[in-house]
C-alpha cells in the first residue's frame, strides 16, 4: 500500500514539475523565498495591533510560538521520516526540473522533503489569520496564498504532493490551537476590550 502512494505521488510530482517554463522560474523562486512577503507580514502585524492594542503583545508573542513550532516540529518529523526529496532521490533526481539560485547554483534543498517546513508555516499563518480577522474575503486569499507558495515547492522540484498536504495539515492544527490559546490568553491575562459599534 505505501509503495503503491509512492508511486501516485511520484507521478503527480512529476507531472506538475514538468509543467515550467523560462519565464516561470524565477517568479516562483521569489514566491518560495521570504522576502517578496515581508510587506504582507508587515501589514498583517499592523491590523493585529489595530486590533489588539496593548494586547498584541500576547497576539504576536502567539505568532512568533506558532512559527517556532511549525518550523522545529516540521524539521524533527523530517529527520525522523528521512524521505528523500525529489532532488535528492536517485531514481528521478536526473528528470526533476530545478531552478538556479541567485548565485547561479542548481536548488535542490536539503536531504529530506517530509514534511514540508514551507507548506506547515504558511499554512498555519493563513489559519491563525482567518480566525482572528474572521473575514471570508481574507480567509479566501490567505489560503490562496498557501497554495501559490506550497506550489511553487513543487514546481521548484523540492517536495513531493504529501510533503506538503502533510506539512498543511501540521501548520493548520497549529494555527487552530495557537489561535485557541491566544483567545484564552487574552480572555484571562489581557487588558483588550470591545469596543462598543
Amino acid at each position: 500500500m505505501l509503495h503503491f502512494l509512492d508511486q501516485i505521488d511520484r507521478s503527480v510530482f512529476l507531472f506538475f514539475n514538468s509543467l515550467h517554463c523560462t519565464f516561470l522560474d524565477p517568479i516562483m523562486w521569489q514566491i518560495s523565498g521570504r522576502t517578496i512577503w515581508l510587506p504582507l507580514y508587515a501589514i498583517l502585524i499592523w491590523f493585529i495591533i489595530r486590533e489588539r492594542k496593548w494586547n498584541a503583545v500576547i497576539t504576536l508573542l502567539a505568532v512568533a510560538l506558532m512559527i517556532l513550532l511549525s518550523d522545529q516540529l516540521s524539521d524533527l518529523i523530517k529527520d525522523s521520516v528521512q524521505r528523500f526529496r525529489p532532488t535528492h532521490n536517485p531514481e528521478i533526481a536526473s528528470i526533476v526540473h530545478v531552478v538556479m539560485d541567485p548565485h547561479g547554483h542548481e536548488y535542490r534543498g536539503g536531504d529530506y522533503g517530509f514534511v514540508s517546513s514551507h507548506a506547515a508555516n504558511m499554512f498555519a499563518t493563513a489559519t491563525f489569520v482567518s480566525l482572528f480577522f474572521a473575514r471570508k474575503w481574507l480567509t479566501i486569499a490567505m489560503f490562496a496564498w498557501a497554495v501559490v507558495v506550497v506550489y511553487s515547492r513543487m514546481y521548484l522540484g523540492v517536495h513531493y504532493p504529501l510533503d506538503l498536504l502533510g506539512g498543511a495539515l501540521l501548520g493548520a492544527c497549529i494555527g487552530f490551537l495557537i489561535s485557541k490559546g491566544e483567545q484564552l490568553a487574552i480572555k484571562k491575562i489581557g487588558l483588550y476590550r470591545q469596543h462598543k459599534s
